[in-house]
């Protein structure tokens, strides 16, 4: 039986899933933060920088002038509710939701990424052995060091090799974001990374993990078509 609802009540139900009129709290912190990202489900990331970065700005649309720091503090510091990783984009999500996302790590290492870092990681997988090692050895890196070596083409934001391969180690889920200084990634071994408790829980099959995901892209969405 198809139901049908007004245009009004659609945008009525859009609204409330994502998190718009609530009583905004009096003093906003970091547990409002976390509710919020759950209720999401994903806060996108982005160097995006006009009024402030992309990711602080659902925060001050649905709880009002919170404290930035209190989104750092949830996704960067040492007692952090949420983890990096590829949701629609490069995104902040709840870190109980990690091993929903493990299937697409697997893929990962079969290729399933953006075509120039997918070639990259079969012609150079012995590098990115190597970069992967040293990070095992060195502990938390950024970039920057591993910044020498031949840059990629136009289009490629002028990548060295070594930022290549922390990029496919990152889509592979063999290490992710540890921290940030400023707004660049601070990575380490996802098993050093990412709490215990979190590391330890079940992989599910993938298609468990996709219907979990598509329930949970469901209920923050509210009202969306197949295509969302």
């Amino acid at each position: 039986m198809t139901e049908t609802i007004s245009l009004k009540t659609a945008r009525r139900i859009a609204l409330a899933a994502q998190g718009f009129g609530r009583t905004r709290p009096a003093t906003p912190g970091r547990s409002h933060v976390r509710d919020l990202v759950r209720k999401l489900g994903v806060v996108q990331i982005d160097s995006v920088n006009v009024v402030t970065r992309t990711h602080y700005l659902p925060g001050f649309s649905r709880l009002g002038d919170y404290p930035r720091e209190a989104l750092e503090a949830e996704a960067w510091g040492p007692k952090r509710s949420l983890f990096e990783y590829w949701g629609h984009e490069a995104s902040l999500m709840p870190m109980e939701l990690q091993p929903l996302f493990r299937w697409r790590m697997q893929r990962a290492q079969e290729g399933a990424m953006w075509t120039g870092i997918a070639r990259f990681g079969r012609e150079r997988r012995d590098y990115i052995d190597g970069v992967l090692a040293e990070i095992e050895r060195r502990g938390p890196v950024t970039g920057g060091d591993f910044a020498s070596g031949p840059r990629g083409q136009p289009g490629w934001w002028e990548w060295s090799d070594g930022k290549r391969a922390l990029e496919w180690l990152f889509w592979a889920g063999m290490i992710t974001t540890r921290t940030r200084n400023g707004f660049e990634r601070v990575y380490d071994l996802t098993e050093r990374a990412l709490p215990a408790r979190i590391i330890d829980l079940p992989t599910p099959d993938e298609p468990d993990a996709q219907r979990e995901l598509v329930r949970i892209a469901a209920r923050a969405l509210g009202v969306a078509t197949e295509a969302d």
